[in-house]
């Protein structure tokens, strides 16, 4: 706790309270945005493998079967409590760890795989998050990575901009970044990219 920011605190906050209705609040796009994405990422993932911002644990029923190694992160106490839930119901064994994604306190190259699934939207800073990822993963290990992005149709962008003029500042939701962008400046190396229509949501694998 003593490397976080007063504003990771309040952000940990803000989503130890969101997390009893999360998974009813984003249901409707669950199925039709971020489930696809999710897929796409649990069949990339191998080895040791971490998961930051793991959030209610949607990722985890993918899992099931195939990741033996696992560690999740997540700033919000909460959010680890019922991704730990799930973890159990679905039969997936985890470690669980609470810090700032730009802080993990973890080892060095300790990783074969490191997934971030519809996260980057809310932190502080990008590319901090994106060097601590890539810091923690082995050398020739992979980022995994989706998330709602900047939209290539003029009218999502419009959207977005609206989005990002109402949304709480305690929220910390930024609806039009691109974490693909800066994964050269992190030290990796992208590998493979796909987007959904109107690039509504992105994802993709980067090397160490």
């Amino acid at each position: 706790m003593a490397a976080w920011s007063t504003m990771s605190v309040t952000r940990a906050q803000y989503w130890d309270g969101q997390a009893p209705n999360y998974d009813r609040t984003t249901a409707f796009l669950e199925p039709r945005l971020f489930a696809p994405a999710r897929r796409w990422i649990a069949e990339r993932v191998s080895g040791r493998t971490l998961e930051v911002g793991v959030g209610t644990g949607a990722n985890l029923p993918y899992y099931a079967g195939q990741v033996t190694d696992l560690t999740i992160v997540d700033v919000s106490p909460a959010m680890l409590r019922a991704a730990s839930a799930r973890a159990a119901t679905v039969g997936v064994p985890v470690r669980v760890v609470q810090a700032d994604a730009a802080h993990l306190g973890l080892p060095d190259a300790s990783f074969d795989t490191v997934v971030c699934t519809f996260s980057m939207c809310c932190v502080v800073d990008e590319l901090a998050v994106l060097r601590e990822l890539a810091r923690v993963l082995r050398p020739g290990g992979r980022l995994l990575m989706a998330d709602h992005v900047e939209s290539s149709a003029r009218l999502g962008r419009g959207v977005q901009r609206v989005l990002d003029r109402v949304t709480p500042d305690h929220a910390g939701e930024h609806h039009r970044r691109r974490p693909l962008l800066l994964v050269e400046q992190a030290g990796l190396t992208p590998v493979e990219t796909v987007a959904s229509r109107w690039r509504l949501v992105e994802q993709f694998a980067a090397t160490r």
